[in-house]
């Protein structure tokens, strides 16, 4: 299996994930573990397979958050491949998660591309998932499937936006279908780790609970289980839609995006202040807060945007994710470098 050396961690495949990491029916995985060490991100563990990669990873300020950049040898995506990428950011560190380039769906006779993304993000963790375009070609489908869990003190941005990719008649959208759903759950709080007692003599051997223990909030409680946050769909059918530019669908622009935002600290100061974004950036865009309650304290907000070009949307993404970073950890503007 080809490795990637790490900086500052181990490069080997994820402990009990040898039978999926050679399955044959991924074109491409990758599997990332980051993890804090001294106030500074690092790749605990990490493995790729396939048409993933990932480049050397960039300390973009003093924040102690890691950069990483997939990227596909392959160039882009076919019929009938499936990717994997399997994310988890450990207690306290910080990723920054993007791509080199756009990710291409070109003509899949085979049948759809397809995408998997898992997330779990610990406590105090943070994730901001900014790839680059998604352009689905003429006679091309594409299925995208991402699922977060999240622990309550943790904080998430996924951005996404989507390009209709060049035909030769001319036409913006030609590729047959486009399918992304995306599921953000919450995972009850997670105690913290008891200190450690200095002790004499040795501990005295337990077999299991004894009368006077505490139980743990997954013990005996049925509501402490991962609950839903929420979940954002997209589905572009263009044979069946019929007039894709229309009014009610695309209102005559070409380009749309999609931007999640989880996280306990979204008050409704921060929320105005995404909302003033929103109403004077070039896009047309709306921005809601979401979910189903607020499980554990956390609270949602989705950004849907149209457009006549990917600038204008990721001017827009780069405003909100720069405008969370200040306020909530004092970090400098997300400046990417892909090369």
């Amino acid at each position: 299996m080809p490795e990637t050396p790490a900086t500052a961690g181990t490069t080997t495949p994820p402990a009990g994930t040898a039978a999926s990491s050679s399955s044959p029916s991924w074109a491409g995985q990758l599997r990332l573990t980051v993890a804090e060490r001294t106030g500074r991100s690092y790749a605990a563990r990490q493995y790729h397979e396939g048409a993933l990669r990932v480049l050397r990873p960039h300390y973009l300020d003093r924040s102690g958050q890691v950069t990483y950049t997939v990227i596909n040898p392959g160039g882009a995506y076919f019929g009938a491949d499936a990717y994997l990428l399997d994310v988890a950011v450990d207690r306290d560190a910080s990723l920054a998660l993007t791509t080199q380039s756009a990710t291409k769906v070109y003509r899949t006779p085979q049948g759809p591309a397809s995408q998997e993304m898992t997330v779990r993000l610990g406590p105090g963790s943070v994730l901001e998932y900014v790839p680059d375009q998604l352009i689905v070609y003429r006679g091309g489908s594409y299925i995208q499937r991402t699922r977060v869990d999240m622990d309550p003190t943790a904080s998430l941005v996924l951005a996404e936006i989507v390009t209709p990719g060049w035909s030769p008649s001319g036409e913006s959208f030609a590729y047959d279908e486009l399918r992304m759903r995306t599921e953000v759950r919450v995972t009850p709080p997670r105690p913290e780790p008891p200190e450690a007692e200095a002790s004499a003599g040795a501990a005295e051997p337990t077999d299991g609970p004894r009368e006077g223990d505490t139980p743990t909030s997954s013990d005996h409680d049925p509501a402490a289980r991962p609950r839903r946050l929420v979940v954002d769909q997209l589905r572009i059918r263009p044979g069946a839609h019929g007039d894709m530019t229309g009014v009610g669908f695309m209102e005559g622009f070409s380009h749309t995006g999609q931007l999640v935002i989880a996280d306990a600290r979204l008050t409704d100061e921060v929320y105005e202040g995404l909302t003033e974004l929103v109403d004077t950036s070039t896009t047309h865009s709306g921005i809601t807060r979401a979910g189903v309650g607020e499980p554990y304290g956390v609270r949602c907000v989705c950004v849907r945007s149209l457009a006549h070009s990917t600038e204008d949307i990721a001017a827009l993404h780069r405003a909100v994710v720069n405008l969370l970073r200040q306020r909530w950890r004092a970090q400098p503007p997300l400046r990417l470098r892909k090369y």
